[in-house]
């Protein structure tokens, strides 16, 4: 997998996820929609560690800098 996204998209990803997670701990968002927002989260985070975004890649995007 090559990297297609950049700190800033990293960076951006963490922080919708931290603030799914907040809203849930903190009985915000309950149910079907605390289930569903909880997978973006988990996903967010996984694309975030792995520089890697399969969407991106389907569409030909990249926010990576090439050196």
């Amino acid at each position: 997998m090559k990297k297609n996204m950049s700190n800033t998209d990293k960076l951006i990803r963490l922080v919708i996820a931290l603030l799914i997670a907040i809203l849930f701990f903190l009985d915000v968002i309950t149910g079907t929609l605390a289930i569903v927002l909880g997978i973006v989260a988990v996903a967010l985070v996984i694309t975030s560690l792995l520089n890697f975004c399969g969407v991106y890649a389907i569409l030909g995007i990249s926010t990576c800098k090439t050196k």
